[in-house]
Protein backbone atom coordinates (compact mmCIF):
# COMPACT_ATOMS: atom_id res chain seq x y z
CA UNK A 1 0.00 0.00 0.00
CA UNK A 2 1.28 3.45 -0.93
CA UNK A 3 2.21 5.64 2.19
CA UNK A 4 -0.69 8.07 2.82
CA UNK A 5 1.27 10.65 3.36
CA UNK A 6 2.15 10.76 -0.18
CA UNK A 7 -1.34 10.84 -1.44
CA UNK A 8 -3.29 13.13 0.97
CA UNK A 9 -1.35 16.56 -0.17
CA UNK A 10 -2.76 15.79 -3.54
CA UNK A 11 -5.98 15.56 -2.60
CA UNK A 12 -6.19 18.27 0.10
CA UNK A 13 -4.84 20.31 -3.35
CA UNK A 14 -7.61 19.36 -5.37
CA UNK A 15 -10.22 19.70 -2.57
CA UNK A 16 -9.63 22.95 -1.15
CA UNK A 17 -9.46 24.64 -4.25
CA UNK A 18 -13.37 23.91 -4.40
CA UNK A 19 -14.21 26.06 -1.00
CA UNK A 20 -11.46 26.56 1.24
CA UNK A 21 -7.67 27.73 0.56
CA UNK A 22 -4.75 27.18 3.09
CA UNK A 23 -3.01 30.40 2.60
CA UNK A 24 -1.00 32.30 5.26
CA UNK A 25 0.16 34.88 2.54
CA UNK A 26 -3.08 36.44 0.78
CA UNK A 27 -3.67 39.61 1.89
CA UNK A 28 -6.38 40.29 -0.19
CA UNK A 29 -9.91 41.37 1.44
CA UNK A 30 -13.02 41.70 0.17
CA UNK A 31 -16.57 41.94 1.05
CA UNK A 32 -18.64 39.56 3.18
CA UNK A 33 -19.45 36.26 0.72
CA UNK A 34 -21.89 33.46 -0.17
CA UNK A 35 -23.40 31.22 2.91
CA UNK A 36 -21.42 27.90 3.72
CA UNK A 37 -22.18 25.03 6.44
CA UNK A 38 -19.89 22.72 8.22
CA UNK A 39 -19.26 20.22 11.03
CA UNK A 40 -16.88 20.56 13.53
CA UNK A 41 -15.89 17.14 15.33
CA UNK A 42 -14.05 16.99 18.04
CA UNK A 43 -12.49 14.18 19.90
CA UNK A 44 -12.94 11.06 17.59
CA UNK A 45 -10.41 8.98 19.91
CA UNK A 46 -9.91 6.39 17.01
CA UNK A 47 -8.03 3.78 18.58
CA UNK A 48 -6.69 0.44 17.18
CA UNK A 49 -8.79 -1.79 20.12
CA UNK A 50 -12.02 -0.25 19.16
CA UNK A 51 -13.12 -1.06 15.76
CA UNK A 52 -16.59 0.66 16.32
CA UNK A 53 -14.54 3.96 16.63
CA UNK A 54 -13.72 3.45 12.93
CA UNK A 55 -17.79 2.85 12.24
CA UNK A 56 -18.75 5.17 14.38
CA UNK A 57 -16.38 7.90 12.19
CA UNK A 58 -17.94 7.21 8.93
CA UNK A 59 -21.39 7.57 10.47
CA UNK A 60 -20.70 10.70 11.63
CA UNK A 61 -18.99 11.72 7.91
CA UNK A 62 -21.96 10.56 6.25
CA UNK A 63 -24.57 12.56 8.41
CA UNK A 64 -22.57 15.85 8.09
CA UNK A 65 -22.66 15.59 4.59
CA UNK A 66 -26.12 15.05 4.47
CA UNK A 67 -26.93 18.05 6.65
CA UNK A 68 -25.06 20.06 3.50
CA UNK A 69 -21.37 20.22 5.56
CA UNK A 70 -19.37 21.46 3.04
CA UNK A 71 -16.08 20.35 4.84
CA UNK A 72 -15.23 18.89 8.20
CA UNK A 73 -12.99 20.54 11.19
CA UNK A 74 -11.39 18.30 13.60
CA UNK A 75 -11.06 19.84 17.04
CA UNK A 76 -8.41 17.11 18.35
CA UNK A 77 -7.77 13.99 19.80
CA UNK A 78 -8.70 11.84 16.52
CA UNK A 79 -6.35 9.33 17.14
CA UNK A 80 -4.67 7.62 20.55
CA UNK A 81 -1.38 7.39 19.44
CA UNK A 82 -0.65 8.43 23.09
CA UNK A 83 -2.03 5.19 25.01
CA UNK A 84 0.50 2.97 23.15
CA UNK A 85 3.75 3.14 24.79
CA UNK A 86 6.51 3.20 22.60
CA UNK A 87 4.43 0.72 19.82
CA UNK A 88 4.91 3.01 16.71
CA UNK A 89 3.37 0.54 14.74
CA UNK A 90 0.18 0.73 16.58
CA UNK A 91 0.13 4.33 17.10
CA UNK A 92 1.26 4.88 12.79
CA UNK A 93 -1.43 2.19 11.92
CA UNK A 94 -4.17 4.48 13.19
CA UNK A 95 -3.15 7.34 11.49
CA UNK A 96 -2.94 5.55 8.27
CA UNK A 97 -6.56 4.49 8.86
CA UNK A 98 -7.49 8.02 9.90
CA UNK A 99 -5.80 9.59 6.99
CA UNK A 100 -7.44 6.60 4.33
CA UNK A 101 -11.12 7.30 6.28
CA UNK A 102 -10.30 11.20 5.83
CA UNK A 103 -9.16 10.46 1.49
CA UNK A 104 -12.02 8.30 1.03
CA UNK A 105 -14.60 10.38 2.11
CA UNK A 106 -15.00 12.72 -0.70
CA UNK A 107 -15.38 15.94 1.76
CA UNK A 108 -12.90 18.50 3.00
CA UNK A 109 -11.06 17.96 6.33
CA UNK A 110 -8.96 20.07 8.23
CA UNK A 111 -7.38 19.01 11.24
CA UNK A 112 -6.44 19.92 14.54
CA UNK A 113 -3.79 18.27 16.34
CA UNK A 114 -5.17 17.16 20.38
CA UNK A 115 -2.96 15.95 23.39
CA UNK A 116 -4.00 12.41 22.62
CA UNK A 117 -2.82 12.78 19.06
CA UNK A 118 0.81 13.31 20.00
CA UNK A 119 3.46 10.22 20.30
CA UNK A 120 6.71 10.93 22.06
CA UNK A 121 8.45 8.08 21.22
CA UNK A 122 10.37 9.54 18.15
CA UNK A 123 13.56 11.53 17.96
CA UNK A 124 13.53 14.41 18.57
CA UNK A 125 9.91 14.24 20.50
CA UNK A 126 10.35 16.25 23.43
CA UNK A 127 11.73 19.23 20.82
CA UNK A 128 8.55 18.99 19.28
CA UNK A 129 5.82 18.54 21.72
CA UNK A 130 5.53 14.77 20.41
CA UNK A 131 4.12 16.00 17.16
CA UNK A 132 6.31 14.51 14.61
CA UNK A 133 3.94 10.98 13.63
CA UNK A 134 1.30 13.96 13.29
CA UNK A 135 2.84 16.01 11.06
CA UNK A 136 4.38 12.94 8.83
CA UNK A 137 0.43 12.60 7.32
CA UNK A 138 -0.69 16.32 8.01
CA UNK A 139 1.51 19.35 6.81
CA UNK A 140 1.11 21.39 10.51
CA UNK A 141 0.01 21.95 13.80
CA UNK A 142 -0.88 25.42 13.30
CA UNK A 143 -2.20 26.97 9.87
CA UNK A 144 -4.42 29.08 8.49
CA UNK A 145 -7.02 29.33 5.70
CA UNK A 146 -10.12 31.22 3.86
CA UNK A 147 -13.15 29.84 3.70
CA UNK A 148 -15.28 32.79 1.32
CA UNK A 149 -13.62 35.34 2.82
CA UNK A 150 -13.87 34.01 6.38
CA UNK A 151 -10.60 32.96 8.29
CA UNK A 152 -9.93 30.17 9.96
CA UNK A 153 -6.76 29.81 12.00
CA UNK A 154 -6.10 26.46 13.96
CA UNK A 155 -3.75 26.37 16.81
CA UNK A 156 -1.60 24.01 18.87
CA UNK A 157 -2.89 24.46 22.56
CA UNK A 158 -0.83 20.54 23.02
CA UNK A 159 2.23 22.40 23.40
CA UNK A 160 3.96 22.22 26.72
CA UNK A 161 5.75 24.92 28.37
CA UNK A 162 7.16 23.64 31.91
CA UNK A 163 4.29 20.92 32.15
CA UNK A 164 1.32 22.72 31.61
CA UNK A 165 -0.54 23.49 28.10
CA UNK A 166 0.74 26.38 26.37
CA UNK A 167 0.78 28.41 22.92
CA UNK A 168 4.72 28.18 22.58
CA UNK A 169 6.77 31.92 21.83
CA UNK A 170 7.20 30.37 18.19
CA UNK A 171 4.10 29.65 17.81
CA UNK A 172 2.72 33.03 19.21
CA UNK A 173 4.63 34.64 16.63
CA UNK A 174 3.69 32.89 13.41
CA UNK A 175 -0.17 34.35 15.16
CA UNK A 176 1.31 37.84 15.63
CA UNK A 177 2.27 37.64 12.04
CA UNK A 178 -1.16 36.02 10.61
CA UNK A 179 -3.31 38.78 12.56
CA UNK A 180 -1.60 41.96 11.10
CA UNK A 181 -1.66 40.53 7.90
CA UNK A 182 -5.03 40.46 8.20
CA UNK A 183 -7.89 43.04 8.32
CA UNK A 184 -9.46 44.04 11.21
CA UNK A 185 -13.03 43.63 9.75
CA UNK A 186 -12.64 39.93 9.03
CA UNK A 187 -14.70 37.53 10.43
CA UNK A 188 -12.16 34.91 11.81
CA UNK A 189 -13.07 31.26 13.44
CA UNK A 190 -10.37 30.47 15.83
CA UNK A 191 -10.10 26.11 16.76
CA UNK A 192 -8.13 24.79 19.78
CA UNK A 193 -8.50 21.49 21.32
CA UNK A 194 -6.91 22.64 24.69
CA UNK A 195 -9.41 25.27 25.75
CA UNK A 196 -9.68 29.00 26.58
CA UNK A 197 -12.46 28.67 28.61
CA UNK A 198 -14.64 25.87 30.89
CA UNK A 199 -17.05 25.17 33.01
CA UNK A 200 -16.02 21.16 33.40
CA UNK A 201 -14.20 21.04 36.85
CA UNK A 202 -17.21 23.17 38.63
CA UNK A 203 -20.07 21.73 36.56
CA UNK A 204 -18.91 18.24 37.31
CA UNK A 205 -16.76 18.58 40.64
CA UNK A 206 -17.61 21.90 42.00
CA UNK A 207 -14.84 23.78 41.73
CA UNK A 208 -12.56 25.53 39.47
CA UNK A 209 -9.18 24.42 37.79
CA UNK A 210 -6.94 25.63 34.86
CA UNK A 211 -6.13 21.54 34.42
CA UNK A 212 -7.66 21.72 31.15
CA UNK A 213 -7.06 24.68 29.57
CA UNK A 214 -3.77 26.34 28.45
CA UNK A 215 -1.75 28.16 30.36
CA UNK A 216 -1.31 31.46 28.18
CA UNK A 217 -5.03 31.20 27.36
CA UNK A 218 -5.63 34.83 27.88
CA UNK A 219 -2.56 36.52 26.22
CA UNK A 220 -3.53 35.17 23.01
CA UNK A 221 -7.20 35.97 23.73
CA UNK A 222 -6.19 39.77 23.93
CA UNK A 223 -4.00 39.03 20.68
CA UNK A 224 -7.16 39.07 18.89
CA UNK A 225 -8.84 42.19 20.67
CA UNK A 226 -8.96 44.19 17.25
CA UNK A 227 -10.03 41.93 15.01
CA UNK A 228 -13.52 40.03 14.39
CA UNK A 229 -13.26 36.79 16.24
CA UNK A 230 -16.67 35.20 15.91
CA UNK A 231 -16.30 31.79 17.18
CA UNK A 232 -13.74 30.22 19.23
CA UNK A 233 -14.20 26.36 18.09
CA UNK A 234 -12.93 23.78 21.48
CA UNK A 235 -12.21 20.55 22.47
CA UNK A 236 -10.88 18.49 25.21
CA UNK A 237 -13.76 18.62 27.57
CA UNK A 238 -16.09 15.71 25.90
CA UNK A 239 -18.86 18.42 26.96
CA UNK A 240 -20.94 20.34 25.04
CA UNK A 241 -21.03 24.18 26.15
CA UNK A 242 -22.01 27.57 24.99
CA UNK A 243 -19.82 30.26 26.75
CA UNK A 244 -19.96 33.81 25.62
CA UNK A 245 -17.98 36.20 27.40
CA UNK A 246 -16.66 39.46 26.34
CA UNK A 247 -18.38 39.55 23.62
CA UNK A 248 -16.15 36.66 22.28
CA UNK A 249 -18.67 32.96 21.63
CA UNK A 250 -16.63 29.74 22.65
CA UNK A 251 -18.22 26.51 21.83
CA UNK A 252 -16.67 23.29 23.34
CA UNK A 253 -18.14 20.57 21.16
CA UNK A 254 -18.55 17.60 22.85
CA UNK A 255 -16.91 14.50 21.28
CA UNK A 256 -17.85 12.57 18.42
CA UNK A 257 -17.05 9.31 20.69
CA UNK A 258 -19.17 10.66 23.68
CA UNK A 259 -17.92 8.50 26.37
CA UNK A 260 -15.15 7.31 24.30
CA UNK A 261 -17.20 4.72 22.82
CA UNK A 262 -19.09 3.70 25.33
CA UNK A 263 -22.20 6.04 25.54
CA UNK A 264 -23.16 9.81 26.42
CA UNK A 265 -20.68 11.56 28.78
CA UNK A 266 -22.85 13.03 31.87
CA UNK A 267 -25.63 13.93 29.51
CA UNK A 268 -23.77 14.84 26.20
CA UNK A 269 -24.24 12.46 23.30
CA UNK A 270 -21.66 11.27 20.70
CA UNK A 271 -22.16 14.11 18.52
CA UNK A 272 -20.73 17.29 16.03
CA UNK A 273 -21.40 20.62 15.90
CA UNK A 274 -23.00 22.24 12.46
CA UNK A 275 -22.42 25.32 11.82
CA UNK A 276 -23.99 27.75 9.55
CA UNK A 277 -22.58 30.90 8.33
CA UNK A 278 -25.30 33.56 6.45
CA UNK A 279 -22.33 36.28 5.11
CA UNK A 280 -23.02 37.89 8.31
CA UNK A 281 -23.75 35.92 11.16
CA UNK A 282 -22.92 32.38 12.63
CA UNK A 283 -25.13 29.73 13.85
CA UNK A 284 -24.98 26.47 15.09
CA UNK A 285 -26.17 23.04 16.33
CA UNK A 286 -25.59 20.18 18.55
CA UNK A 287 -26.24 16.98 16.11
CA UNK A 288 -26.63 13.97 17.83
CA UNK A 289 -25.79 11.55 14.41
CA UNK A 290 -27.60 8.02 15.94
CA UNK A 291 -24.58 6.53 17.38
CA UNK A 292 -25.29 3.70 19.47
CA UNK A 293 -22.81 2.02 21.94
CA UNK A 294 -22.13 -1.77 21.78
CA UNK A 295 -21.45 -2.50 25.06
Amino acid sequence: MTHIRKILPIAFIIFFTASCQNDTDNKKETEYSDAFSFAFMTDIHLNFRAEESYLGFKEAIEKARYMGAEFIITGGDNVDADVVGDDEKSARAMYERFSEIIEQSGIDFHVTIGNHDRFWHLENSLITHGTSLFKEFFPDTYYTYECKNVKFIHLNTSEVCEDKYCVSEIQKDWLHEILDNTNESTPIVLVVHVPFLSFYYPALYGYYTNTDTFENFKEIWQMFENHNLQLVLQGHMHLYEELNVLNTQFLTGGALSGRWWAGPYHGTKEGFILINWDGHDFSWDYIDYGWQAKN
